[in-house]
């Protein structure tokens, strides 16, 4: 069974989770038809997340991002693998401790939940993304998850693209400390469903109302599908029309880019 070329019309009661990088950005360039498409959105009165695996940034900067491309999205419209790890903390033990590797996305978060930062004995490691890893602190995170630290990843991405190529990313580092610790971490963003049962909780929203729009069928179409979301791949990103048949799934609909998605 093929996937349909076209979505149907959806009400005005229907969400969208709606992935950052490949489907509304590339690089440094806007995806051409994303600001009609999120305009579209705006008027309409429709409920939308713009959701990103990556934790560097907070909402804030997010927003300023998208700013100087022209588009002027409210931060409560970001959703960030930070965001989710944060939440499935809280629940999980509220005003614990943690070590952290990462950047201000990460800390922001983790201190808004009320967390104490802390090589002290702390309940958690939590690896995310940084721009500087540091050798010293990778061995800190060793040794407190080697002593029995639970060990939490915001996200399994081992690469990413850069200016000069791909660089290592948190999946990446994720595997050198479980290569020396022998204990395996628990992924928070994406292809874990978590994200986007936390993200629906944070949109307020049902998965059986909500579309998830992505360019990748092993993160965004399969985190939409185990979710029980109706799912949309578009190919201004990673999966081309061709990749789609070696996968044991099938997206709702595939569509050229959010241009084409009428709302």
């Amino acid at each position: 069974m093929s996937p349909k070329s076209a979505p149907r019309e959806p009400s005005l009661s229907r969400s969208y989770i709606i992935d950052m990088d490949g489907v509304i950005v590339k690089g440094s360039s806007l995806i051409p038809g994303a600001k009609e498409f999120l305009a579209r959105l705006e008027v309409a009165g429709v409920e939308f997340l713009i959701l990103t695996n990556n934790p560097l940034y907070t909402p804030l900067d997010l927003q300023h991002r998208l700013q100087t491309l022209g588009l002027n999205i409210p931060v409560r419209r970001f959703y960030t693998s930070a965001m989710a790890t944060a939440r499935f903390l809280d629940s999980q033990r509220p005003k614990g401790t943690a070590f952290v590797i990462g950047e201000s996305g990460l800390t922001s978060a983790l201190h808004e939940i009320g967390y104490i930062l802390t090589n002290h004995n702390p309940n958690y490691v939590v690896l995310g993304e940084t721009t500087a890893y540091s050798y010293d602190r990778i061995t800190q995170a060793v040794r407190l998850v080697a002593a029995g630290a639970c060990f939490i990843a915001t996200n399994p991405d081992v690469s990413g693209p850069s200016e000069g190529g791909i660089e290592p990313a948190c999946g990446a580092m994720a595997a050198l400390i479980e290569k020396a610790t022998g204990v395996q971490p628990y992924f928070i963003g994406k292809p874990n469903p978590l994200m986007m049962r936390t993200a629906l909780r944070y949109l307020n929203q049902h998965s059986e109302n909500t579309t998830m729009v992505g360019d990748r069928m092993d993160t965004d179409i399969i985190s939409g599908i185990e979710s029980g979301m109706e799912t949309i791949l578009v190919l201004t990103g990673v999966t081309k029309r061709e990749d789609v048949s070696r996968y044991p799934y099938r997206p709702t609909h595939i569509l050229p880019s959010v241009a084409h998605i009428e709302v």
